[in-house]
């Protein structure tokens, strides 16, 4: 007997996003589904529902189908509102931490008018594990309120976002999960660790450098962080037997300023020593990648999760409450906050913790299980809904 099909909307994901935390998150929450709807005896299919990307596709039409959310379809909701209603239940993981004030009020909107569609279509609607805010101002505070009250199931991943969201929404079906990322398939290269030369891997955030040169500082970070990477690539190359590699995570033509590629080419070009990894055109592509080094600092979050998730000791960089509110949630506390250190407070720490890389093997080990743990409260609210759905 052929498995039923279950129509599954996934609302704020990509198929082809630069930002591979972006992609990792997609091919990772199509990897749970389809165990979970497997278990039940059901055949997912996919409709990707979000903004129009220009990087590489990992998701292919096969797959799922893709719908365009624009200004156009923001004016006319007819044709969302039409898949939307299509679906049998809606998976919304607003790119990973766009439900928030922090990124401008046309995203906000887009985020926001979605998640009422669905509510608006009486499709099931999932927050699937995110970072729920912040939310400080209004009219955001008001509006984002609703969507969380009435939707049927929210994740949180951290517990700064579960507390966000008992504030808004006191009566909201919050739980507290982890990020999907930690799931995404990958290709194991542990055994390349250990060689004669240490592999020291570091993902410099286009992003944060370039706002650092720019002295715009939007991140309100303690430190320059265009100098940190500066001097902790020279302070590696310097060291004996150390082989550095400069590992983009995030790149896009359309968004220079947002390119770590682009940043990285720079820093090839002043250490022309350190290995220039090519970028990726696959989430699972670059998480694969940092399985094979030996340490790894990281300005991107997915970067960090690849990392820790295929046990390579990780040092990240945090630029907002999501690093410490994710890694706190799993006792991992080798971390550079946004702020309380400075340039040569965070270059004396990086150093500590190569040295201590041991330790934080330990820790990661020690973490993931407790990733399992929360990663299997979002696979049970994912079986009651689908079996709701297709009841």
């Amino acid at each position: 007997m052929a498995a039923k099909a279950i129509k599954i909307g996934l609302l704020w994901h990509s198929p082809n996003s630069g930002n591979l935390g972006v992609g990792a998150l997609t091919v990772a929450n199509m990897a749970i589904v389809r165990q979970v709807a497997l278990e039940l005896d059901l055949d997912p299919r996919f409709t990707i529902i979000g903004m129009r990307d220009d990087g590489a596709v990992y998701v292919s039409p096969g797959e799922a189908d893709l719908f365009v959310m624009n200004s156009r379809t923001l004016l006319d909701p007819r044709g969302a509102l039409r898949v939307i209603r299509e679906q049998d239940c809606i998976l919304d993981i607003g790119a990973g931490d766009s439900f928030a004030d922090i990124y401008g009020f046309r995203r906000f909107l887009f985020l926001w008018l979605t998640k009422i569609h669905a509510l608006i279509g009486r499709t099931p609607l999932v927050l699937s594990p995110q970072t729920i805010g912040p939310f400080t101002k209004f009219p955001y505070r008001q509006l984002a309120a609703i969507p969380l009250k009435r939707a049927d199931s929210v994740l949180a991943r951290d517990r700064a976002s579960l507390e966000a969201l008992r504030d808004l929404a006191p009566d909201a079906n919050g739980r507290l999960s982890v990020d999907v990322a930690f799931a995404l398939p990958y290709v194991d290269r542990s055994a390349e660790r250990g060689g004669d030369r240490l592999r020291l891997g570091v993902n410099v955030s286009g992003l944060l450098f370039n706002e650092a040169e720019s002295g715009r500082n939007r991140f309100g970070l303690s430190l320059d962080y265009a100098q940190l990477m500066r001097r902790f690539i020279a302070y590696a190359v310097a060291r004996p037997g150390v082989e550095v590699h400069l590992v983009p995570h995030a790149t896009a033509d359309a968004y220079v300023w947002d390119d770590d590629g682009r940043v990285a080419d720079r820093l090839a070009a002043e250490f022309p020593s350190v290995v220039r990894v090519p970028n990726f055109t696959q989430p699972s592509d670059a998480k694969s990648y940092i399985s094979s080094l030996d340490f790894l600092v990281a300005g991107r979050m997915h970067a960090c999760i690849g990392a820790f998730s295929s046990g390579t000791p990780v040092v990240p960089v945090a630029y907002s409450r999501k690093f410490s509110g994710l890694f706190g949630l799993l006792a991992y506390k080798w971390m550079i906050p946004t702020s309380g250190v400075d340039l040569e407070g965070a270059l004396r720490y990086l150093e500590d913790c190569l040295d201590r890389r041991q330790e934080l093997a330990a820790d990661i080990a020690n973490g993931m299980r407790e990733v399992d743990d929360l990663l299997g409260v979002y696979r049970a609210e994912l079986r009651r809904i689908f079996a709701s759905a297709v009841a």
